[in-house]
């Protein structure tokens, strides 16, 4: 910033007013925080007011405009319920004429019927019934409005059998083959006080749905038995109004959540049709118990009410705009300001991103030698076992020397199968001193970045395989305590490996000047998988600065003190941590946690 003002100055080396301009700039930019709350409250007082009109609004129209398409449905019910009785009134007193027409009675007696279907035909039309069946005394067909029907036998229908047995008018409901219900009256024609014949005067009920579809979107007639036996919707018919209006409830969530929110909007709804709420409005009918019942949707209210909000939210806007058009005055007057400020956050961002670059760098490099640290100390642990590895090799080679002499002299006295058992115990000891060399080679590469389950059980037996011929040179007690079952944990085998062997060097070290040295390593599962790895020895004397790098108690020589900072870095890698105090009694123990993997993380590994 001070390169930018010296450039700037001018050529009698006066700065220029720029420093001003930027002092006010920024006088300007904090303004305008400290006063923005009452804009903000303008707005906001604004925003509920129009929320308050808008509610309001919708609950009273609704309200209102509800009432109305109430009323109006429950007049035209109470009309519609006049035209059913007119019309079961009108053809109810049909079979009583027709039942007393001499031609009728003649026709049954003599069984000349060659004029009593055009009869009938005449009195279907001055009448207007659906249709006329006139029937002998057997049951059969032998006149009616549809010729088709003639000879068949009816003696079965209800129609038939409740006029013979009455004698007097009675009406049938019966229900079709196609589900559909059959409305009819009909008599008994008697002839000197014997029944000659009935005749059936179907009643055109059917015609009503269709104009019962224009007055609601869906009426049924219903029973004394409420049972629906006309209807708008053919699926309700033969059933229970309660059982036809159940619908299941809707499949999915976003199914829910559209129902409850458009109940919301609309007073608490009489009934729910095809899942969707409707207005119930009922009128009984003088006959037989019958009641008519119909369901309007708030289809037609919704578009009443949505036209008034809709003006009101579009007045709301318009005034909204003309705030926001105020308030974008002064924001422009601002704009400059800001344009200045963020030419300079651009240099400072520039400069930032140059620093974070080179930050980043660092980490890089600090990374690269943090690796290889590790895998000196992992080389120097290496270089320390060396010399208890030579020595346990050097006691197969002296046993093969032995067995190769033996197998020899057995050769040569020819006992060759005894000569045979000594080359297999030579290999015995070649497949031992390679388990030896390749567990030190798989310690010494270095480990991956992956991670992978691994049983902790098989780490701590590799580690102490590896350890055993350093630990054959000191006569310590280990005493370990495993879980018979798999502690799996997320990690990377040879990193883990190479904890546990830090730990144990550390123990015995610890216990170089002790008159019997022990370590206990207890590996338990619970939450988090814990390896505890305690010493008898001198102790901990500065617990604080235990896991920096190169801190160490040691003689010059004899460690650099990177261990234990090597092993705190790579538990913590593996998500755990490495934790040491100082034990109850004397020594020390060094505990690692690590999370546990679960059966459902192994799955999706």
């Amino acid at each position: 910033m001070a390169e930018e003002v010296a450039a700037a100055k001018d050529d009698d080396g006066a700065a220029p007013p720029a420093g001003a301009d930027k002092a006010a700039a920024r006088a300007s930019l904090a303004r305008p925080g400290k006063v923005s709350w009452w804009i903000r409250l303008v707005v906001l007082i604004f925003a509920l007011a129009a929320i308050g009109v808008i509610w309001t609004t919708n609950t009273l129209l609704t309200s209102r405009f509800s009432e109305t398409t109430r009323n109006r449905a429950e007049v035209r019910l109470a009309l519609f319920t006049g035209n059913v009785m007119s019309e079961l009134q009108r053809n109810s007193v049909v079979p009583l004429l027709l039942a007393r027409d001499p031609l009728l009675i003649s026709s049954l007696n003599t069984s000349e019927y060659s004029v009593t279907s055009q009869r009938i035909m005449s009195a279907q039309t001055e009448i207007g019934a659906a249709s006329i069946i006139l029937l002998d005394v057997t049951g059969r067909v032998v006149a009616a409005t549809d010729r088709m029907q003639i000879t068949a036998n009816q003696s079965q229908r209800p129609a038939f059998v409740d006029a013979v047995r009455s004698k007097d008018t009675v009406f049938t409901l019966s229900e079709g083959a196609t589900g559909a219900y059959d409305f009819s009256y009909s008599r008994a024609v008697l002839s000197e006080g014997r029944v000659v014949g009935v005749i059936i005067v179907g009643v055109e009920l059917a015609k009503f749905e269709r104009v019962l579809s224009g007055i609601a979107d869906a009426v049924a007639l219903i029973d004394s038995e409420n049972k629906v036996i006309l209807s708008t919707e053919p699926r309700w018919r033969g059933k229970p109004l309660g059982e036809a209006l159940t619908e299941p409830p809707p499949a999915n969530a976003l199914e829910r959540a559209l129902q409850a929110t458009s109940d919301w909007t609309r007073p608490s709804p009489d009934a729910y049709v095809g899942g969707e709420a409707v207005i119930r409005n009922e009128a009984r009918i003088p006959f037989r118990g019958w009641r008519l019942v119909s369901f309007t949707t708030y289809a037609s209210i919704r578009d009443q009410v949505n036209a008034v909000l809709a003006l009101e939210i579009m007045g709301f806007a318009v005034l909204l705009a003309l705030i926001f058009y105020i308030l974008s005055r002064r924001a422009r007057r601002q704009s400059a300001a800001f344009r200045r400020e963020s030419a300079e956050l651009r240099q400072l961002n520039a400069r930032l991103k140059r620093e974070i670059a080179e930050r980043e760098k660092v980490e890089k490099d600090l990374a690269v030698a943090e690796q290889t640290l590790a895998q000196s100390s992992k080389l120097a642990a290496l270089g320390e076992m060396s010399a208890a590895v030579s020595h346990e090799l050097n006691q197969p080679l002296a046993a093969m020397k032995t067995y190769l002499a033996g197998a020899q002299l057995l050769l040569q006295r020819k006992r060759p199968e005894e000569a045979l058992s000594s080359f297999q115990r030579i290999d015995d000891l070649i497949e031992r001193m390679g388990a030896i060399t390749r567990q030190l080679k798989s310690y010494a590469r270095k480990g991956g970045e992956a991670l992978e389950p691994v049983d902790f059980r098989l780490c701590l037996s590799s580690a102490l395989s590896m350890m055993e011929p350093t630990l054959r040179t000191r006569a310590v007690r280990i005493a370990r305590s495993v879980p018979k079952v798999p502690v799996k944990v997320q990690a990377d085998r040879v990193r883990l490996e190479q904890v546990i062997i830090n730990l144990l060097r550390n123990a015995l070290d610890a216990t170089k000047d002790v008159a019997m040295p022990q370590i206990d390593i207890t590996l338990s599962a619970g939450e988090t998988a814990s390896l505890s790895v305690r010493d008898n020895g001198h102790g901990i004397t500065d617990l604080d600065n235990l896991f920096e790098p190169f801190y160490t108690t040691k003689k010059p020589g004899e460690g650099v003190g990177l261990g234990l900072a090597i092993s705190s870095g790579i538990v913590k890698d593996f998500g755990g941590r490495l934790t040491a105090r100082n034990a109850t009694g004397g020594g020390a123990v060094f505990e690692v946690q690590l999370p546990i993997l679960s059966a459902s993380s192994q799955a999706a590994e």
